[in-house]
């Protein structure tokens, strides 16, 4: 009988080069992901569109950790999360990760790529009331943030509505007492999104646990400051990095290319 190596061996041959590419692409997020310190062992997903496929997303199997995912040992699932990949990895998917993956893959077209991470300063400002703040220029990036309230574990369906409705425009979602959520057209751009409201989340808790007056910025430069993000920053978001942290992995481990 073949074993799980050799099965995974073949899914290169069995998808289109895009897909393929978006397997490498996802695997590798997933590295950077526990590279900066991201990583919540099997727990969070990051999950893509099939290119060319209508209703089929990718995403992080449930079983192997962040360092571990292979282009191969991604998954493939419907919108309801159900595996239909034909050459299955023998892993499962994480039934809260699809609910709020699927969520904002449904509620906007744009979003190709979303990450979810329970890192102590994401979940750390996700507690605080005031929720993000322009506390340096990195922090007026993220021009429109969306909110969801914790209403326990995400493992109901019937709570996308509610997350649909409340992600709007905006490319980040704060999961009250719970995380971080980031979405991107592509997945360079979503970890370039990830990783930068991570960095600013530690510089809000960094500050607030000072005790010191927090300088605040006039208005009016804050939000010429967030138009200025998303007039000439985001736009190329990740375009520069992304081939710059693939031969960051290249250079360590390109095992995740398999």
């Amino acid at each position: 009988m073949p074993t799980q190596k050799s099965k995974l061996g073949k899914v290169r041959n069995r998808v289109s080069p895009q897909e393929w590419q978006t397997r490498v692409d996802l695997a590798a997020c997933c590295r950077l992901i526990d590279l900066y310190g991201m990583s919540d062992m099997l727990g969070n997903n990051v999950t893509a569109r099939v290119p060319g496929e209508s209703g089929h997303l990718l995403i992080n199997p449930l079983g192997l950790l962040y360092d571990e995912v292979t282009a191969s040992s991604v998954v493939k699932i419907d919108m309801d999360g159900n595996i239909v990949s034909d050459e299955p990895s023998g892993y499962g998917v994480n039934q809260a990760g699809f609910v709020i993956h699927g969520a904002m893959h449904q509620a906007r077209q744009d979003v190709n790529c979303v990450i979810h991470t329970h890192t102590p300063a994401g979940m750390a400002v996700s507690a605080l009331e005031c929720g993000l703040l322009p506390v340096v220029q990195n922090s007026m990036r993220f021009g429109s943030v969306a909110y969801h309230d914790f209403n326990g574990l995400s493992l109901d369906v019937a709570e996308q509505t509610v997350l649909m409705a409340a992600l709007g425009e905006a490319d980040v979602m704060i999961l009250r007492n719970h995380g971080l959520l980031a979405m991107g057209n592509s997945i360079a751009a979503a970890f370039d999104t990830i990783y930068r409201l991570e960095l600013v989340c530690k510089v809000q808790m960094a500050v607030l646990s000072t005790d010191e007056k927090m300088r605040r910025m006039p208005e009016a430069v804050i939000e010429d400051t967030k138009a200025m993000y998303k007039k000439y920053v985001i736009p190329r978001a990740g375009l520069l990095e992304w081939p710059a942290l693939l031969r960051k992995l290249d250079r360590t481990d390109s095992s995740y290319r398999n």
